[in-house]
């Protein structure tokens, strides 16, 4: 009989398989299971916790394949015929599979291990990427490499023949290879001339490597070189020497601040770093230098003497508070377009006054200059003087300063100024000084408190997807997050050129009359967020005659005012208002009835009560119809239950997008959108509609987009969507799908362009039809063979609908088939005995042949406990040869030789284990054949291998046959320390002994266990407790 059914199951899984490839013929599998194909040649496999490299199907066309990215699996060991396979492969992604034990997760331990000739039977490959894994040295590297990247790995030593014969290389990342993050206990270690025979290198990085010199003979094609955060604290000629064509050069963070720095940091030696004059004149044609994070006080002009191709200057992080007010280094760098001091305070200081050096106006190039975390109180008009010359200074960044005094009107004399960035300073309104302190020594110092530096509050989401870009504007002035109770028009005097001002996260509570901005005359885009408004006044904002922007959101406070009116009736007096947002302002009650403009385009109403405005009658159901050239329309999170088609009709007929995410609609007549003739984008994403019913989508609508996304949506009705002969984009991701049904679709289903189906419980039957429908569509389902997945049956919930197991894909014919040929074979077994033994003893035979033949029947007749051959099967770790000698010299012994005729049946896998068999079927047979199952453990905190399947078994026996089997003996005192074993030890202590160390408890302990092995466990358990399994 066994014969039979291992005969017949080749044959059905070939018959099985024939099926499915029946089922799926009419679309083509895709490529690269299961992995995804991106364009330009990209096969992506990321995370899909794969342990080896998935070797493609020949059918695949594995030589378009140009780019392959494995990153974030679990490949530990990569083997030379890996990538033989794909002939065109430029690009391979390996990071993140074996990180070290710093920089992992759980801290796991790991390692990689590399063939000698993986890599090498790549001749194409140019671009490897082997960072975050735990290698050790440098892998063998096909000539044709051109990027490498080796960063975050264990590699400390570079030899001279870790690169040989890479002549081609032009780009090496070693960064972060010794650092807190990625411990070790030397600094890497690169042999002088290791990297001088890359003739061709140009990029070269070695952050985070706890060097404490700069390597040498390097090669003179370097272009770039990174040395930040390492612990490089002297600089001379030397150390540079040869690398004339260098154009970036990092060298920050070697001699660190760490009253500043985020991490674990090591406080700069007094009188360091050491600089020479000369270290970085002989480099003409360095176009920018990373000194930020170096403690340095004061600025040597010998440094940048030679450097007249100087473009960006990091100084940040420094201690040059003084130094900029009286530095001359500056003079020599009129190509300097970009320098960075922020960050460079005093500690716990912040000082009245601050006016630059003069050699500042030298800097004729400059575009951006960063000044934010300076910290000085005041800023006038002898704060920036210097500045005011630079014909082309665009970028001036002085946020997080605590300026609390600020004449904006500076700012006028900047002739190409496009962006001022004030924000998370103190200021509370127009300032009064007049200037008097020329140099930061004169001024007050005010000593900060600690809390004074905690870091500024993370933005909140707000409307900038929504309103325009101020970076296409001439002036932007930012506000945000300081004082401001009122606005004041003197604040913006003479910033009539102001094109964009954000005044987010302040204070501002005053009722805006129409007198606030007068000033500004050419303001475009006005940003007032996150404040206290008190929208009333008909003319509010109506000085502001080319407003196009205005972003009101997050002003709650004002509408949550019991009985306090609100006027909306300013919008109709803003002529040129394009993009309006009202949203989270919770507006529910006591506004205008009507929203009036013929102007307004965008406008953002979410996070308000609409679905309590409208349950008022008709009150407010006129509400946005007088915006007749409405476009885009957000009605999110606005606690909408219902939308009727009479409130839906009362839309402006000119939408062309309308956001309805996340509110409560269970219903929507789809029908309605006829009121909607010119909609395009309708998103209902995060609602609670349970199925596409009510009719279909309407013919005639112009619908391109439809998102209902995270419903709960499990049926669609047929012929849904095929009146939308212009949807183009549809995502029915997160809801109940069981299937997808090309019914659905009609004729349009080979128009979509997108049609995402992922995080769907989709059932994966044999000869399920939305498998064939989604191969034949499979250009526009984005994630198909990773993000679409399986819900049932059991077996494949969570995996991907293409990894269906063959033995679940039967159907009925094939069932019976089956049926009729097991029946016909188990005559044919039965038959043949009985005509050749004519006698009792052959009915005898087949009698319990046929018993043997039903499970149930056979598990009966084994209950018996003297049936059993077994009195105990003997577990342990035979890798620890402590513990195999104590089970074979000690334990067997005492059992077996030494207890007479009270001695035990033991079975042990190296004596008793019959050859031939599978391990599982010696494994089942020990444990079931056994009265109790004996584990002996070293240690309890990792258990796996022989004693967690053993462990398992024993576990499904108490489930099956309610018999505890489980007797655990511990050899070390560190053992009891599990949590199993402390609960065990509550509920049933016999089963649970201690080996004792002192030879008079030893005799105690053979006793212990001889009673453990002969009694059932369930008269152990302590009635405390629990009541423990009986037997039956």
């Amino acid at each position: 009989m066994g014969f039979c059914c291992s005969a017949l199951h080749p044959l059905s899984l070939l018959v099985q398989a024939m099926v499915l490839a029946t089922t799926l013929a009419l679309g083509t599998l895709p490529a690269f299971l299961p992995c995804e194909l991106q364009p330009h040649g990209l096969v992506n496999c990321n995370w899909l916790f794969l342990t080896s490299v998935p070797h493609f199907s020949a059918a695949a066309p594995r030589g378009n394949v140009t780019s392959l990215s494995l990153s974030s699996n679990r490949i530990h060991h990569l083997h030379d015929s890996d990538f033989a396979h794909l002939p065109s492969l430029r690009r391979l992604n390996l990071k993140w599979n074996c990180p070290p034990v710093g920089l992992s997760p759980m801290h796991f331990p790991c390692h990689m291990t590399i063939e000698p000739s993986t890599f090498l039977a790549v001749p194409t490959l140019e671009e490897l990427n082997l960072s975050y894994n735990s290698i050790t040295t440098v892998p063998a590297l096909p000539k044709s490499l051109i990027s490498l990247s080796l960063s975050h790995t264990n590699i400390l030593v570079l030899g001279s023949d870790s690169f040989a014969s890479l002549h081609s290389l032009r780009f090496l990342f070693m960064d972060g290879n010794c650092y807190y993050k990625n411990p070790c206990r030397q600094e890497l270690e690169v042999a002088p001339g290791a990297l001088l025979g890359l003739g061709n290198l140009t990029h070269l990085s070695l952050k985070y490597n706890n060097l404490t010199v700069v390597p040498r003979n390097l090669p003179s094609s370097l272009e770039y070189l990174l040395l930040s955060y390492n612990r490089i604290i002297k600089l001379a000629p030397e150390d540079l020497a040869n690398l004339t064509a260098l154009r970036v050069l990092d060298v920050g963070g070697n001699c660190r601040r760490c009253d500043h720095a985020p991490n674990p940091c090591m406080e700069c030696p007094r009188h360091f770093p050491q600089l020479h004059p000369d270290t970085f004149s002989h480099l003409s044609r360095l176009e920018g230098l990373v000194l930020k994070d170096s403690s340095l006080s004061w600025l040597n002009a010998s440094w940048f003497r030679g450097l007249g191709n100087l473009r960006v200057l990091d100084l940040s992080e420094n201690f040059l508070y003084k130094c900029i007010t009286k530095t001359k280094a500056f003079q020599g760098l009129t190509q300097l377009r970009k320098l960075n001091l922020s960050f460079n305070y005093h500690k716990r200081v912040s000082f009245a006054h601050l006016s630059l050096a003069p050699s500042f106006g030298s800097l004729v190039a400059l575009k951006e200059l960063d000044m934010h975390g300076i910290f000085f109180r005041s800023l006038d008009e002898t704060t920036l003087r210097p500045l005011a010359r630079l014909p082309v200074l665009q970028t001036l960044r002085l946020q997080m300063n605590f300026i609390s005094q600020a004449q904006l009107g500076i700012f006028r004399a900047f002739p190409g100024l496009r962006y001022v960035d004030l924000s998370d300073n103190r200021i509370s309104g127009a300032s009064e000084l007049t200037a008097t302190m020329q140099e930061v020594d004169g001024g007050e110092k005010f000593w900060l408190q600690p809390g004074d530096l905690a870091p500024a509050p993370v933005d909140t989401p707000s409307s900038e997807d929504f309103r325009p870009n101020c970076s296409t504007l001439n002036f932007t002035l930012d506000l945000s997050r300081n004082n401001l109770v009122t606005v004041q028009p003197e604040m913006f005097a003479q910033l009539s050129h102001l094109q964009c001002l954000r005044l987010s996260h302040n204070c501002i509570s005053q009722a805006v009359n129409g007198s606030q901005f007068l000033p500004l005359t050419s303001l475009q885009v006005l940003d007032l967020s996150h404040n206290k408004l008190d929208l009333y006044h008909e003319h509010s904002f109506t000085e502001l005659p080319r407003l196009e922007a205005l972003d009101l959101s997050y002003n709650s406070q004002p509408f949550g005012m019991q009985g306090v009116g609100h006027n909306f009736s300013f919008v109709a007096h803003l002529r040129t208002l394009r993009h309006l947002s009202l949203a989270h302002n919770n507006i529910h009650s006591q506004v205008s009835q009507q929203l009036c403009s013929t102007s307004l385009r965008a406008l953002d109403f979410s996070g308000n009560a609409l679905g309590r405005m409208w349950a008022e009658g008709d009150l407010y159901l006129h509400f946005f119809q007088g915006l007749s050239g409405l476009i885009w329309l957000d009605l999110s999170q606005n606690r909408l239950h219902t939308l009727l088609p009479h409130t839906l009709g009362k839309l402006p007929k000119s939408l062309q997008v309308l956001r309805l995410r996340d509110n409560y609609l269970a219903f929507f007549r789809w029908r309605s959108l006829i009121h909607l003739p010119k909609l395009e984008v309708l998103d209902l994403a995060g609602n609670q509609l349970k199925a596409l019913t009510n009719g279909s989508l309407p013919a005639g609508t112009r619908l391109r987009r439809l998102d209902v996304s995270c419903n709960s949506i499990s049926f669609v009705a047929p012929g849904f969507f095929s009146n939308a002969k212009e949807l183009r984009e549809l995502n029915l991701s997160a809801n109940a799908l069981k299937t997808v049904d090309p019914s659905w679709f009609g004729p349009l289903a080979s128009a979509l362009q997108i049609l995402d189906v992922s995080a769907n419980p989709l059932h994966c039957a044999c000869g399920a039809a939305f498998i064939d429908f989604l191969l034949e569509v499979q250009a526009a389902v984005p994630g198909l063979p990773s993000r679409v997945k399986c819900g049932s049956p059991g077996q494949l919930q969570g995996l991907s609908i293409f990894a269906q197991d063959l033995r679940l894909c039967l159907d009925e014919a094939l069932s019976w088939d089956c049926f009729a040929l097991s029946l016909l074979a188990v005559a044919l077994g039965l038959g043949v005995p009985m005509l050749h033994h004519l006698c009792g003893w052959d009915l005898w035979y087949c009698f319990h042949l046929c018993l043997a033949w039903l499970p149930w029947r056979g598990r009966q007749s084994g209950q018996g406990e003297d049936a059993l051959p077994y009195d105990a099967f003997v577990v342990f770790d035979k890798t620890q040869s402590a513990v195999a000698d104590w089970v074979y010299n000690e334990l067997r012994g005492q059992l077996e030789e030494r207890r007479g005729r009270w001695a035990l049946r033991l079975c042990l896998e190296e004596r008793d284990w019959l050859p031939g068999k599978t391990l599982f079927e010696n494994l089942w047979a020990s444990v079931y054949g056994s009265r109790k199952t004996l584990f002996v453990l070293a240690h309890t905190d990792r258990v796996s291998g022989l004693l967690r399947a053993s462990f398992l078994l024993a576990q499904q026996r108490l489930l099956e046959d309610r018999k505890d089997v489980v007797v655990l003996v511990i050899l070390s005192p560190d053992g009891r320390r599990s949590r199993y074993v402390r609960l065990r030890q509550r509920l049933c202590r016999q089963s649970v002994l201690l080996w004792p160390h002192q030879p008079s408890g030893q005799r105690s302990f053979w006793a212990q266990l001889g009673m453990a092995l002969t009694r059932d466990n369930h008269h152990f358990y302590n009635r405390n407790f629990c009541q423990g399994p009986t037997a039956e």
